[in-house]
């Protein structure tokens, strides 16, 4: 454990401290996390490939049993909210603490015990920037849970009852893969993640050793996934199943794509979300092959194809990730695209650890020239999944 997560594990401890009148029975970790090539797949039952973050959400939290839910977060501003566990209903909650309460709802749902905690929270995962700060947040309180009510529940299990407080509590239709990566990522690899089974695959990802290092470009525009733009295309998505006559585009071999192109007819925006879809999972398998191949850097053209189908099939880019992957390339990136849910958030730039500071100022340089928010960029590192930390 490194000295800044001891720090900010003993500030949430103290916070919780002073606020509940008592040390916290213990304290908690769960990662943001980037997805190297994969994006929207997960919902249509296909292959992703997320790493963790060294960013977490971080929860001191203690059990209750008189069934009083009380939540705190240092990011956000105002008192501890109390909430009455059997009360919680989906979609009750349109704030910040329909993210942590919605887990307690899903494992009561589930038949699991949970009655009552204290729980305070801190995030170093950047909000609204398409590194999964809600899938953080969910994790960290069901791995709590799951410890200090003795659940016996493993990683997987864990990320599926966040989703379902994600996609019926919250009102959000997001598939499992933040959620995974959050719960079962490990350092040093990145996790080849089948949605249909869940079965897993860690997958070495050691940039460094390498010479070279994976960017996260910040770009500031931020989104929101329980807005329609994702939706529309979830539904779109299954709409193309539908009239291709299987149960998710998963189905659909990347040998056949053509023909089933073809039989959509004229339904224009339906195959421009399906031939993404198609040719993304086998983006995803071409990137695990090359990787155990040990030919990491030859999975940068594929990065920047992925990109191009998310701005020009699936269109989610924007202006702003446009420019990071333009004009990562242009200053000798090996290659770059968006990651996360789209309409903002993030981008990735894979170079060599030589052209770092030159690629990255690049990019701070186009962006004033253009009159953007200046970016945030940070070297994302594949990092541990979430843990109990004291």
């Amino acid at each position: 454990m490194s000295e800044s997560s001891e720090v900010v594990a003993e500030s949430v401890a103290e916070r919780f401290q002073q606020l509940y009148g008592g040390a916290p029975d213990g304290v908690w970790a769960a990662p943001g996390r980037v997805n190297l090539i994969g994006e929207h797949t997960d919902y249509n039952d296909g292959f992703v490939m997320p790493f963790a973050l060294p960013h977490t959400v971080v929860a001191a939290v203690s059990r209750r049993t008189d069934g009083v839910l009380r939540l705190h977060s240092a990011d956000v501003d105002g008192p501890v909210v109390e909430l009455a566990v059997d009360a919680l209903a989906p979609e009750s909650d349109k704030n910040w603490t329909a993210y942590p309460s919605g887990v307690v709802w899903a494992l009561r749902e589930a038949g699991h015990a949970v009655t009552g905690a204290d729980i305070h929270l801190a995030s170093t995962v950047p909000s609204g920037a398409g590194l999964s700060s809600s899938a953080a947040l969910e994790v960290v309180v069901a791995l709590a849970m799951n410890d200090l009510f003795g659940l016996g529940l493993r990683g997987w299990q864990l990320a599926r009852l966040c989703q379902r407080a994600e996609n019926v509590y919250v009102g959000a239709p997001v598939g499992i893969m933040d959620q995974t990566a959050s719960a079962c990522c490990e350092a040093g690899h990145a996790l080849f993640l089948d949605t249909r089974d869940l079965s897993q695959r860690q997958i070495p990802f050691d940039l460094a050793a390498e010479g070279m290092r994976l960017l996260v470009v910040d770009t500031r525009v931020k989104h929101s996934h329980s807005e329609g733009e994702y939706g529309k295309r979830r539904a779109g998505c299954e709409k193309g199943a539908a009239l291709l006559g299987v149960d998710a585009l998963r189905d659909v071999p990347f040998a056949d794509l053509d023909a089933a192109l073809a039989r959509l007819g004229d339904e224009e925006e339906v195959r421009r979300l399906v031939r993404h879809v198609v040719t993304e999972d086998e983006r995803v398998e071409r990137v695990v092959s090359l990787l155990e191949a040990g030919d990491t850097r030859a999975i940068g053209p594929v990065l920047v194809e992925g990109h191009a189908s998310l701005r020009d099939d699936f269109r989610i880019s924007c202006p702003e990730l446009d420019l990071v992957v333009d004009t990562a390339l242009t200053a000798g990136a090996l290659g770059a695209r968006m990651t996360g849910g789209g309409f903002g958030g993030s981008a990735i730039v894979l170079a060599e650890e030589a052209d770092v500071l030159a690629v990255t100022k690049a990019v701070e340089e186009a962006f004033a020239q253009a009159g953007f928010k200046s970016p945030r960029v940070f070297e994302a590192v594949p990092s541990a999944g979430a843990r109990r930390m004291r």
